[in-house]
Formats: structure tokens, C-alpha cells, sequence
């Protein structure tokens, strides 16, 4: 794969808010402590307090990883070594348990940790540097993980669920595999990613060691470490929190408090908190936490408590608890020795909510990171963007937009009347002057003449253009068929393309070369061009 890099904003693709934040806008300063480049991670690693139970995460990942039907690789099992050592932080990333892990992102956001954390390790050799895969275990929200695309065909995983999604039984997986299986064809490359595919799924009892081995076939000559935190002994270190947050409703009024300064600097926060941002827990039930009437209450069920049965319930099960989208980000930092996260746009946004809690409870905010973004250009894609000329970068513009663009730097033709409008404009402010000495009251009908004859200048620059756009029909038709296949209903590849046929064209390779040619620190969008 052979990359070229654009800005962000020439995708226009990321909103305004996120484009600041990478810009370093001073009037976001206040939201985050580290700016996301080699001196803040050089000042954070000077400053920071590591809350995380070393022992207690080596240990229970060595017993999440003993329950997976394969050898765990050497390359991983250092990494988790390492963790025990004070010297060792994590560069994590999260994200749901998408089935056959759902879109692209998915996969680049992992490779994005994995970069980060080589060069920090060339950056600062004394320092040991751990990507980790936080997966979203205890999420709920089945529709949205229950499907991918891979050559724009949907495939789907039928089932009904309840609780959260990470307990959920593999057992109806297969049917959808059939299908995903049948669309990566027979090379050696997908027959290996489908032999992956079954053990996943079909060794593995839950859909949370279903992914787990899965990303760690994907990724495991990497050195990627994959944590559920779904775990009672994880969960105890933060239970206290969980406590005074759910009684005190602090990261409600703190979050609501930073919304409301996000808003003034022209910010609209992605995530509004809860009073309570907190579920209860169970075999099949993972319903909210609400106060009502001096009682503590679980929605949709008969479960309630006082404050006191509140406290020792957390105290004595903190597994029963689950964070809502607000609470997971300090619960992460409580438990791993986490230097940065790495999130897509709206992560990254919702990130910057979180500021005032974090100072609260007394924890370190990590860097965050944009995860890197890509567009995949096939063979036949990126002979069309060759032949025609194309920069990156007008690929993502709207279509008449890149129409435009196109006929304006191929045109053998003087498209644009701009320095003949300006030489208009001088005209008529001579003659404008000339009727002000002869009499004032003919300066509005002289520059009214001038609007007109003005947009007849502009309707004549548009005739001009449509018709070097009829000159070049068949340009015009390619780069119509060119977008359309680029951009699935619109939108980025990376959020809905699966990575299936690129792996079955290149293999490990595939992914390997995501992670050599993405640049975390540099924030540009990614184009590669594959080879046939």
C-alpha cells in the first residue's frame, strides 16, 4: 500500500470542534491538561500518579488470556509482564464488540495505539510502552454491533439479547459467519482469516472471548494486550467512587457545568450526564441506577435500595455496577497506569467534558489522541484517481465541488472572470465618481447598473464552466462512478467497510502497514492507494 497524507480539514468530513482541539486552540486549554504531542507526554510522564493495582491487572489478565482456546503469544505475555514494573504505562483505546469487529475504525484505531506506543518507546527508551484494547464489554446496545459491511452487503447476526453484550452467547453466530465467510473468496489470506473467524466464534462461549481471541490473532505479533474490565477485582479499586458519585451526583453537576463552558466557545457537547451515570448488573439486565423518593431504584425491574444497602452492595459486589459513557474514562484511568487514549472525533469531544471530574477524584487525565483515519483506494479506484489527475484531497470535496475542481486545473480554457471582474470593479468606481461630480443623485442608479452587469459577469462565468463540463462528459461520468465507489451512501469507508477483503488480499501485511505508515502524532488523514 503506497500512503499520501491530507489535513483534516480538507476532508471536510470532522467537525469544527474536533479540527481546534488539534490545532491547540488556547481556548480549550482549560479542558485538557497535555497537549497531544512529545513534550506532553514528556511533562506527564514527569507529573504523573499512577492510581492502578499493578499486581491485581497482571493478574487478572493472565487469567482473562488463560481462558482463551489458544496459546497465548510470547510477544503478549512480556507486555503483561511489564505492566508490574513502575517504569510501564498503557496507551489505550476502546470500543464496542462489533461482530467480525465491524467497521475499519475499529481496526485503525488499535493500530494507532500500537504506533503510538513504538514511538514513545524510541522517544523515551527507559520507559516501557503497553498498547491496550479496552473492550466494551458491559455496553448494551446490541443493534448497534449486531451487523457489518463488507462489499457494501450488510450481514447480520439475528438474535435477542438482554444485559450487556460482552456475556452474550456465540451460539446463533455462525449462520452470519457463513455468509461473511462466502464474501472473502478462497485465497490462502481469507482462508486463514476464516479458520480465525470459526474458532472465534465457535470455541469460544461468549462474544466477550469471542473478540478478545480474535483481536488477538489480528494483532498478537504486536504486542496488543486486551482487557475486559468487567471484573470484580478491577471493579473493587473503584468502588469508592462509585459510591460517592452515584450519593453525591458529582460528575453531573461538574460535566453539566463544563457543557455549559464548552457551549461558549462554540462547542455543543456530544454527551449530556445523568444524575446518576451508573447501571445495575446482571445475568441478562443491565438497566439504569435512579433516585426516586429517598430510594435507590433499578429501572424496568424490583430492585431498589437505601443508601446503606447502596454502600454495601458496591462494597461487597462492585461487579454488579457498570459505568455509563461518562464514568468509563475514570474508571479506565483508576485501573491501568494510562498515559493516553486514543478515540475517534465525538470520543475526543466527549473527552473534553470530563476535565472537572477527573480533578475531583484525584486522577491524572491522559492525553487524548485522535485515532488515525484512512481511506482505501482499490486497484481500479486508484488507476481512475491517477488517470484523471486527481489530488487526495478533492476526492472527499462534495461532487460538483470536485466536478468544479477538476474542469478549473484541466481546462485548457480561461475559466474564471475574476481578473476581469476586478478590472470591472475599478471601472466603475470611476465612473461612479465622475457622476458623483456631476450630479449625487446618479451614484444609486450607477451602482445599480453595476449589480447587474456584475451577475451578469457571474451567470456568464457559470455558463462558461457548464460548458467545458459538457466538453469533458466522460471525465465528468468517471468522477461521479469514482466517488460513488469511494464513499459508501456518503459516508467515510472507515465507518462502515469491514476489513475482510483487504485482509484477504494482503494478510497480516494489511495490517502492518496501517501500522507503519500512520503518524499518531501528526493528525493527517491517511490515503492509501493498494496494489492489484
Amino acid at each position: 500500500m503506497k500512503a499520501s497524507y491530507i489535513d483534516y480539514q480538507d476532508t471536510k468530513r470532522f467537525p469544527a470542534g474536533l479540527l481546534r482541539y488539534l490545532q491547540q486552540d488556547p481556548s480549550l486549554d482549560r479542558f485538557y491538561d497535555y497537549e497531544p504531542e512529545f513534550d506532553g507526554f514528556e511533562k506527564l510522564l514527569r507529573d504523573k500518579k499512577v492510581n492502578a493495582n499493578r499486581q491485581v491487572l497482571v493478574k487478572v489478565l493472565r487469567e482473562q488470556y488463560a481462558g482463551m482456546q489458544s496459546p497465548l503469544a510470547a510477544s503478549v505475555s512480556q507486555q503483561i509482564d511489564l505492566l508490574s514494573q513502575e517504569n510501564t504505562f498503557t496507551i489505550s483505546t476502546g470500543h464496542q464488540l462489533n461482530l467480525f469487529t465491524g467497521p475499519l475504525y475499529f481496526i485503525y484505531k488499535i493500530a494507532t495505539a500500537i504506533k503510538l506506543a513504538q514511538e514513545l518507546k524510541n522517544k523515551f527508551p527507559d520507559k516501557n510502552f503497553v498498547p491496550v484494547y479496552w473492550m466494551a464489554t458491559e455496553d448494551h446496545d446490541f443493534e448497534e454491533i449486531n451487523h457489518t459491511y463488507i462489499a457494501g452487503k450488510k450481514i447480520s447476526w439475528e438474535a435477542k439479547s438482554s444485559g450487556a453484550t460482552g456475556r452474550l452467547a456465540t451460539e446463533t453466530i455462525p449462520e452470519a459467519l457463513k455468509s461473511y465467510q462466502g464474501m472473502l473468496g478462497a485465497s490462502p489470506n481469507a482462508l486463514q482469516l476464516s479458520s480465525w473467524m470459526m474458532e472465534a466464534y465457535e470455541q469460544h462461549s461468549n462474544l466477550a472471548a469471542a473478540t478478545r481471541y480474535l483481536v488477538h490473532k489480528l494483532f498478537e505479533g504486536h504486542g496488543l494486550v486486551i482487557l475486559d474490565a468487567d471484573h470484580p477485582e478491577l471493579k473493587k479499586q473503584f468502588s469508592e467512587i462509585m459510591i460517592t458519585d452515584i450519593i453525591e451526583q458529582n460528575s453531573f453537576k461538574l460535566i453539566s457545568e463544563t457543557n455549559q463552558q464548552l457551549k461558549k466557545t462554540g462547542i455543543e457537547a456530544p454527551v449530556n450526564p445523568r444524575e446518576i451515570n451508573f447501571f445495575y448488573l446482571d445475568e441478562q439486565l443491565r438497566e439504569r441506577i435512579v433516585f426516586e423518593e429517598g430510594t435507590y431504584r433499578v429501572l424496568n425491574t424490583e430492585i431498589e435500595f437505601t443508601e446503606t444497602e447502596l454502600r454495601s452492595q458496591i462494597q461487597n459486589h462492585p461487579e454488579k455496577f457498570s459505568p455509563n459513557v461518562v464514568m468509563r474514562p475514570l474508571y479506565q484511568e483508576q485501573i491501568l497506569p494510562n498515559l493516553a487514549y486514543i478515540g475517534g472525533g465525538a470520543e475526543i469531544l466527549y473527552w473534553l467534558e470530563l476535565k472537572s471530574s477527573f480533578e475531583y477524584y484525584k486522577l491524572d487525565f491522559p492525553i487524548l489522541i485522535l485515532r488515525n483515519s484512512a481511506q482505501l483506494l482499490d486497484a481500479r479506484s486508484a488507476h481512475q484517481v491517477h488517470r484523471l489527475g486527481l489530488q487526495p484531497k478533492y476526492l472527499f470535496q462534495p461532487l460538483d465541488a470536485l466536478k468544479k475542481a477538476w474542469i478549473l486545473e484541466n481546462s485548457r480554457h480561461k475559466l474564471s472572470l475574476l481578473q476581469e471582474k476586478e478590472s470591472f470593479k475599478a471601472l466603475f468606481e470611476q465612473i461612479k465618481e465622475q457622476a458623483r461630480l456631476i450630479d449625487q443623485t446618479l451614484v444609486p442608479s450607477t451602482e445599480a447598473i453595476e449589480v447587474r452587469l456584475n451577475k451578469a459577469l457571474q451567470n456568464l462565468e457559470k455558463k462558461l464552466l457548464q460548458a467545458e463540463k459538457r466538453n469533458h462528459e466522460e471525465a465528468m461520468v468517471q468522477l461521479e462512478k469514482l466517488q460513488f465507489a469511494i464513499f459508501h451512501q456518503g459516508e467515510l469507508q472507515e465507518r462502515s467497510e469491514n476489513f475482510g477483503l483487504y485482509f484477504a488480499q494482503a494478510g497480516p501485511a494489511f495490517i502492518d502497514q496501517l501500522i507503519a505508515a500512520f503518524n499518531p502524532l501528526d493528525f493527517k488523514f491517511t490515503v492509501f492507494t493498494l496494489s492489484k
